[in-house]
């Protein structure tokens, strides 16, 4: 049984084929079949197009010539847009056929994308469910739901990821949960865990267990200014690891804070081909242009070396390894890789206490405290969270936003605009034109936001491009969130005035706005 009709799903990539004719002239009837829209090269999708009277001329192309290679109506589409007088068509749906056109409030990120069948609007249901259970200690009588800690950050999924959305700092007195410190440590020339605390630092424990310690955050000031002499603060976080339980850090172990990022569209990121990415790739800045981003790669417990695209430093390469890594350090829950699949998760050997616990794996439920079973249907939730549909996407000012975002170079990391592979796993992801504003590329972002600890093949200074869509609805959905990888900027002006490295020359334009610009700047932001 299927609760929406079959012509909607076959015929979902429409949405792509309307805005290859609206920006190129074709024609293309809704009767042709999914894959015919703006299959082949130049016409071979069927009609031909000319140039009528008016016609603006062509910008040359930015898109890199390996996106997409032949098909020129595909590259048409991806091309950044020149006019700013209007939005540009289907630019509202920003996360594709299955963008949510329903919820702007609270819920605006716990939407499910439109397009799921009904057996997958099940499956989706049921991780929903399983992303919001409270993991307990074992041994228990819920034997399913046993298996945290010993150390944790959060006991749920949710309880990081408030209302599939960003984290927040803690207040004074409360332990962190959502913004996780991460412990870097150089030993031997190879980057790796603190010796002593492991991977990342735990402010909680099971009963009967000393927690690692408590994290206190204070701030020092840095102002930027703009060229009408208006000074704006900002506030640049020192982390500081006290109450120690296990002994002193290794002298030599950094300190990398990360927020809990927002879960929308993270499967259509998933479904952008990896040369498309790569593509967009300039670690020389052969091009001259000051930016020069880089691929992150992450190595399997196979021995595979994957393209990353999640995470702040783009380490893990899909929603699944992400999810495991995080119900690993996050609340010591193992599973069945090699590399995640101790059940006293990031427990180090000079914490003794945990080699008399007793872990919640159970051979009949499968191999880890989170068998294959409960990680697949976690992945198929965050896999399908929507993406919230823009919101005044006409209104002058926010088109007047657009224009300096642009024109400020912001465009050149924060891409807008992609088509998702024909071969995306998930038949909902396949051939989306979708606005995710990154390229999952890692740049360096300058001394202020350098965290000086590598990660992969990311160096201190680099961060991954963070999507921007749905960032408008971020402090609807969670009032008490911030941005940023720390959550360091309390609005998004802050979270632009942190750029630096690659992105100097578009925070320079920035500060040459006037103040009427700026509120512009920050309206197309909140558009998103």
């Amino acid at each position: 049984m299927n609760s929406r009709p079959l012509d909607r799903l076959r015929l979902k990539p429409v949405l792509l084929a309307c805005a290859a004719c609206l920006s190129t002239g074709f024609m293309v009837s809704p009767l042709l079949g999914a894959n015919t829209a703006a299959a082949d090269s130049d016409g071979g999708g069927g009609g031909s197009s000319s140039a009528t009277a008016g016609e603006m001329p062509a910008a040359p192309s930015t898109v890199p010539l390996e996106i997409w290679k032949g098909n020129a109506r595909v590259r048409k589409v991806l091309q950044p847009t020149t006019d700013f007088s209007q939005a540009e068509p289907f630019e509202v749906m920003q996360g594709g056929a299955g963008t949510q056109t329903t919820n702007t409030d609270r819920n605006a990120y716990s939407q499910e994308t439109s397009t799921l069948s009904f057996e997958h609007l099940q499956t989706f249901k049921l991780g929903n469910a399983l992303f919001n259970k409270m993991w307990v200690a074992s041994p228990s009588s819920t034997q399913a739901s046993d298996g945290l800690g010993p150390f944790y950050n959060a006991r749920s999924c949710q309880s990081c990821h408030i209302k599939d959305g960003r984290g927040q700092l803690p207040v004074a007195g409360e332990k962190t949960a959502s913004l996780l410190i991460q412990l870097k440590n150089e030993l031997d020339g190879h980057w790796g865990p603190d010796p002593v605390y492991g991977g990342q630092f735990h402010a909680s424990a099971v009963p009967g267990v000393p927690a690692e310690g408590q994290v206190r955050i204070t701030t020092e000031p840095l102002t930027r200014q703009f060229s009408d002499g208006t000074r704006h603060d900002l506030q640049k976080p020192i982390y500081t690891l006290v109450d120690h339980a296990y002994g002193d850090l290794h002298p030599n172990t950094i300190l990398s804070p990360r927020m809990a990022t927002a879960m929308p569209g993270l499967g259509m990121l998933e479904a952008i081909a990896a040369e498309d990415i790569l593509a967009y790739a300039d670690p020389e800045d052969a091009d001259g242009d000051g930016i020069s981003g880089r691929p992150n790669w992450q190595v399997l417990d196979d021995g595979q070396r994957v393209l990353g695209r999640f995470a702040h430093k783009a380490a893990m390469s899909t929603v699944r390894e992400q999810n495991v890594h995080a119900m690993f350090s996050d609340m010591g829950l193992s599973s069945s890789g090699d590399s995640m699949s101790n059940p006293q998760g990031d427990c180090m050997p000079t914490q003794k206490v945990c080699e008399s616990l007793a872990h919640g794996e159970q051979e009949r439920l499968g191999k880890g405290e989170a068998p294959d079973d409960v990680v697949d249907l976690i992945t198929f939730y965050t896999h399908n969270l929507a993406v919230p549909a823009r919101r005044d996407v006409d209104d002058p000012e926010v088109l007047k936003g657009k224009s300096l975002f642009y024109d400020s170079g912001c465009q050149g990391c924060h891409v807008p605009k992609h088509v998702t592979s024909r071969d995306a796993t998930q038949e909902e992801m396949q051939f989306q034109l979708i606005w995710p504003y990154t390229d999952l590329l890692l740049h360096d972002m300058g001394e202020d936001l350098a965290d000086n600890a590598s990660e992969a093949e990311a160096s201190g200074r680099e961060w991954r491009t963070a999507p921007l869509w749905g960032i408008g609805l971020a402090q609807t959905v969670n009032p008490n969130t911030s941005f940023l990888h720390d959550g360091r900027a309390k609005t998004l002006l802050d979270a632009v005035l942190w750029h630096g490295g690659e992105a100097q020359a578009s925070l320079d334009n920035v500060l040459e706005m006037s103040q009427d610009e700026r509120s512009a700047l920050v309206r197309f932001l909140e558009s998103l």
